[in-house]
């Protein structure tokens, strides 16, 4: 467990650091009731520092499957959550910025119906279509965070009794958050000036494709979209001011070309989206579409993930992290895309993040368009990145400059 001054500093580190809440600033938290304590924290915190209001929108992840399971489909999309579009407004309206606490059981829906979880799904995409579009474009600043609970850490530590296996996540989740450092929020800085150095020289050499292959099947050719750029760790929001979205982050990651991608990639490690767990997944795509694609677990949430509109077949983001990253090396498979996608190299079907090219939150979406963003009500990451994963980045005039060489950075 972390002590109460660890707690403290990572309930600071979400507010200072991740969301980077200015004072008189209004504070959405979206959290599970079974985060509440961690979620009070954040909210003392943040009037601490000077918030105007705090907010809590709360979900119960043990309700959601029972409607699941028996509520009638019609009535799951039709009222997906009857507050969420007034609140969603107003929270737009007063630029405030959101905490989420993200600590999902990866089997919420294990053994429900796939056509009701899909539904579901979609009907609350579209509500969340307006604050899904005002974080993705940095309007408002917002940060993902987690904590343990119970059904999660025992996904990840089957054969230990159930605190354990809390108590074993909390170590983990606190060595990953630099919590047991002097100084956690000193070493974040310090962490993030490293991945921007980073993302300097893949902006420097402008390549105009990344080349995946490994021996675990994938060999993709990723065209970038034009004028894209490279970006890591902290963002700056439409309103000038720093925020890191994802805590933690080891990613730097930028628009591919949504017609220029061609190839196969397999994923390194599950997917768990929506309370579903998809692994051993295959995606093969021709001029940027998803043309084929085949799962061992899970394939019908692949489905439904790949059938939710059209943009989806193709990606928004693509990912680079190293295989000796903190969480890489902890060796834990977290069964959240929180924390596996900062252990692997990943992709995202769905919507690009506009702020992925120059200037794209000054551009039309026709214009978005021509540059080879993707638009889609969703934006699902999945992991690719092995430890043997070699990749390349190919300028404009077809020299190949190495980037990764088992699955490490070279640059």
């Amino acid at each position: 467990m972390l002590t109460n001054t660890q707690m403290e500093k990572f309930a600071e580190l979400a507010v200072l650091v991740g969301a980077n809440m200015q004072k008189n600033q209004e504070v959405v938290i979206r959290t599970d009731v079974q985060c509440k304590d961690f979620a009070h924290l954040i909210a003392e915190k943040a009037y601490k520092f000077g918030a105007k209001r705090v907010h809590i929108q709360w979900r119960d992840e043990v309700l959601d499957r029972l409607n699941m399971l028996h509520a009638g489909k019609a009535s799951l999309v039709k009222t997906p959550d009857i507050a969420l579009p007034s609140q969603n407004k107003y929270f737009i309206k007063n630029k405030v910025c959101l905490i989420a606490i993200s600590a999902e059981d990866p089997n919420k829906y294990k053994g429900c119906d796939p056509d009701k979880i899909a539904a579901a799904q979609l009907a609350r995409l579209k509500v969340e279509k307006k604050r899904m579009e005002a974080t993705m474009s940095n309007y408002l600043r917002w940060t993902i965070v987690s904590i343990p609970t119970t059904a999660w850490a025992k996904q990840v530590f089957p054969d230990v009794d159930p605190q354990v296996a809390v108590d074993k996540m909390w170590d983990a989740i606190g060595h990953i958050m630099r919590l047991d450092t002097p100084d956690p929020t000193a070493a974040w800085r310090k962490h993030i000036a490293t991945l921007h150095r980073r993302a300097d020289f893949l902006n420097a050499h402008n390549f105009e494709y990344i080349h995946m292959k490994n021996s675990h099947g994938t060999d993709l050719m990723v065209g970038l979209a034009t004028d894209h750029q490279w970006i890591a760790a902290e963002e700056e929001g439409q309103d000038g001011i720093p925020f890191t979205a994802n805590m933690p982050t080891e990613e730097i990651f930028t628009a591919p070309h949504n017609r220029k991608i061609n190839g196969t990639v397999v994923n390194a490690l599950p997917l768990v989206n929506n309370g579903n767990v998809i692994d051993n997944f295959s995606i093969t795509f021709k001029d940027g579409k998803v043309v084929d694609y085949t799962a061992e677990v899970g394939y019908d949430a692949l489905k439904g993930i790949l059938t939710s509109d059209e943009g989806v077949l193709s990606l928004g983001e693509i990912a680079l992290i190293g295989k000796h990253s903190p969480i890489a090396e902890s060796g834990i498979l977290f069964y959240n895309t929180l924390f596996d996608e900062n252990a692997s190299c990943h992709l995202a079907f769905g919507a690009s993040y506009p702020t992925t090219v120059k200037n794209g939150n000054n551009l039309t979406a026709e214009e978005l368009s021509e540059r080879g963003m993707n638009s889609s009500i969703q934006h699902v990451d999945f992991m690719v990145g092995t430890k043997d994963i070699d990749i390349d980045g190919i300028d404009h005039d077809g020299n190949v400059v190495p980037l990764f060489r088992d699955g490490e950075w070279v640059i």
